[in-house]
């Protein structure tokens, strides 16, 4: 019997090794995952919108600087000639100033020596530096234009430049306020790109530790042992390393891009993922267990028992994922492969490492409940099996009830408007940047310093204008600059927030106002972008939901070798997402009172519910197919929600728990994302794939199998 195990156990240490030594260089990888992130929503759109044909038209007036981004520097309090002299004064000589921190020290590399970097290196060549004051006297505006491209680049420290830029330039601010009795905040673009980098700044620690903390919680919980959790979590956790391995090196070579939204939800997919598909390979192990004397052979009847739920719910989500490549935005193609490859790494980990673990540590790992070698599974009996034997007593009252209540929360998805949000609208929290974008509409118009640009002929320069100020939505619009190649740019002043919803409604009517003047004109700047973007956020939730079920759709008939199974899973997912829409609705306006829903928030919410939904099915319904091949479709259903029940229910609690973790970030759409997939999920598990698709296949009968061979059982 020794000799007959030793190649297993050789195979398992072999297996081991080979994984440490992996992690070994995957981990530092990891680590530096952060510095190849590029956050930029100017470089979202594709080529042929207008707004970047405008871009692309406003380089030449920018003497030779990639773009332009505007931070705004404002000072609240009375206003007098000799204060705008010096606040004048104070903007111009901020360039000559180096980066420090909050209390101004100068900052320092990674060997601990400072760093003399100025703040001049950041600035937009020729860019205008000022500052003036309100009309009503009671604040005072300073420009302070930075360089896009600098400003989004890495400091010696591998960190991201702009925040470090930023909070210098909020000290020295701070310095100037004192003694003029002003209140100070920095804000446009500049300061509230810079807080959002500050927000994913969090994802390499309080991110990671509260998730991996949440699930360590959620397994001790669930196997009792002091033990046990140890190994599915590891295991996870080198499945994340080695993806963030794999998309850094990627990126780094800007074959994919990886934005700070891509990189939280890698860290809780793959985490999630990887914990749910441990849960499902201890569980059959440990069953297995119960039957056989020997670990390596309930190792290797488990494994065969888990392999195809797992590498057909794994690639469910990864073709889910990968599908997000037909959108025109560069981040939602950027986190379709991001995503992908997080999954992949999560099923290769734990269908090889976690298994050579678990034989290599053998029964005792489960100490104090070590499964014995007995025949009995206690699965068997317990709350599970009142739930499967309720369903099937009484299945049709049990499919109205729950198919009820979720049609009538899915009559509120409606109410979800999902048509963008802000930047100012975008955090939970009230960063200097919003308190600061809050205060200058008070005082200015809601544009200032962040003009629509159009790029018209020099001969209809002064027409355009005239037309621009006569349009609505629009303050102001003045001729900026000197004519180049026969045209000239047009700043034209909203009266609204550059990326509030109202300025971005009004984007059309400007274009249509701009074409009428000059048919060949383009209009280009922040409203225009965030437009462009909306539009092609609706264009591929259009084309990217329909390509996902059809995908899933063929899956599921493969795997379960039947037409009818396919569709009635579908139809039920499907159900599911709209009713978990609805609650967001109510969630979302009523009790969270967030401003509204980013436009991206519905594709984003599909492709996770659905792809990570239909798990739950499909780790049902192969068990349930495999039992009905031996004790028909009835006692199939009851015994496999009965064997099924706690380790879906646990696996859901754990995905649920890790996307809940998402709202530790200041982040609305963050936030809505991991209530809706938390949701979401946990009403797959707890009412759709316990009640909902066993009645329903209570009801159907051996047809559900239609048209394999196992619908015309007679039992």
């Amino acid at each position: 019997m020794r000799l007959k195990h030793r190649k297993p156990l050789a195979v398992a240490i072999l297996v081991t090794i080979a994984w440490m030594m992996l992690s070994g260089i995957s981990g530092p990888l990891f680590g530096k995952l952060s510095t190849v992130q590029k956050n930029d929503n100017s470089k979202f759109l594709p080529d042929g919108v207008e707004s970047n044909k405008a871009a692309v038209k406003l380089e030449k007036f920018t003497t030779g600087a990639k773009g332009e981004f505007p931070t705004l520097v404002l000072f609240l309090g009375d206003v007098t000639p000799e204060k705008v002299a010096g606040a004048n004064v104070f903007v111009n000589s901020l360039g000559a100033k180096p980066l420090v921190d909050d209390k101004g020290a100068l900052i320092k590399d990674k060997s601990g020596k400072e760093m003399k970097i100025l703040i001049s290196d950041y600035l937009f060549k020729n860019g205008q530096i000022g500052a003036f004051p309100s009309q009503d006297g009671k604040a005072l505006l300073g420009n302070l234009p930075l360089d896009s491209t600098k400003a989004t680049s890495q400091l010696p420290t591998d960190k991201p430049a702009l925040p470090a830029v930023i909070k210098a330039i909020r000290y020295y601010a701070s310095e100037f306020a004192k003694p003029n009795n002003f209140i100070t905040h920095t804000t446009g673009l500049g300061g509230l790109f810079a807080d959002l980098f500050g927000a994913f700044g969090g994802l390499d620690s309080s991110l990671l530790l509260t998730t991996g903390g949440v699930i360590a919680l959620i397994l001790i919980i669930v196997y009792r042992s002091p033990l046990l959790w140890i190994l599915p979590l590891f295991t996870a956790m080198t499945a994340l390393t080695l993806a963030g391995a794999v998309i850094y090196t990627l990126a780094k070579h800007n074959i994919i891009t990886l934005d700070g939204q891509s990189q939280g939800i890698l860290s809780v997919l793959v985490l999630g993922a990887a914990t749910d598909y441990a849960l499902l390979l201890i569980a059959r192990y440990r069953e297995e267990l119960h039957l056989h004397e020997s670990r390596f052979t309930a190792m290797k009847i488990a494994w065969r028992g888990v392999v195809e739920p797992i590498v057909a719910s794994g690639s469910t989500v990864t073709l889910g994922l990968l599908v997000l490549l037909l959108s025109e935005l560069t981040n939602n193609k950027g986190l379709g492969p991001v995503g992908a490859i997080g999954i992949v790494c999560a099923m290769v980990t734990i269908l090889t490492f976690l298994p050579a673990l678990l034989v290599l540590f053998g029964r005792w790992i489960f100490w104090p409940k070590k499964p014995k070698f007995d025949g009995h599974d206690e699965k068997l009996t317990g709350i599970w099996s009142k739930v499967a034997n309720a369903t099937a007593a009484h299945p049709r009252r049990y499919w109205l009830i729950s198919g009820a209540a979720l049609l009538i929360l899915a009559a509120f998805a409606s109410t979800l408007g999902a048509n963008g949000l802000s930047t100012v609208q975008s955090f939970t929290q009230r960063t200097d940047s919003v308190i600061g974008q809050e205060e200058l509409l008070k005082h200015f118009p809601g544009g200032q310093g962040q003009p629509t640009q159009v790029v018209t002929k020099e001969s209809s320069a002064v027409a355009m204008t005239a037309k621009m100020k006569a349009t609505h939505g629009v303050s102001d619009a003045v001729v900026a600059g000197a004519a180049i190649d026969g045209e000239v740019i047009v700043n034209v002043t909203l009266t609204d927030s550059p990326d509030s919803a109202k300025a971005i409604d009004n984007v059309p009517g400007i274009r249509k106002a701009a074409h009428e003047v000059d048919p060949t004109s383009l209009v280009g700047g922040t409203s225009a972008v965030y437009y462009d973007i909306h539009q092609a956020t609706r264009h591929d939730r259009n084309l990217i939901i329909p390509v996902i079920l059809l995908l899933i759709a063929i899956i599921l008939g493969l795997l379960l070798r039947s037409i009818l199974a396919a569709v009635l899973l579908l139809a039920t997912v499907i159900l599911s997402f709209l009713a978990t829409l609805g609650a967001c609705a109510l969630v979302f306006h009523h009790i969270f009172h967030f401003a509204g829903e980013d436009s991206s928030f519905p594709l984003f919410a599909f492709v996770f519910l659905v792809a990570l939904g239909i798990d739950y099915n499909i780790f049902l319904m192969t068990r349930v197919r495999e039992e009905s091949l031996k004790l028909g479709t009835r006692a199939g259903m009851i015994k496999g929600v009965t064997v099924t029940g706690g380790v879906i229910t646990s696996a859901g609690i754990v995905l649920a728990a890790t996307f809940t973790v998402l709202g530790i970030l200041p982040l609305v759409f963050l936030a809505e994302l991991g209530f809706a997939v938390s949701f979401g999920v946990l009403l797959d598990t707890l009412i759709v794939r316990s009640i909902l698709v066993p009645a329903l296949v209570h009801s159907i009968g051996a047809k559900t199998w239609w048209p394999s061979a196992l619908s015309k059982e007679s039992k």
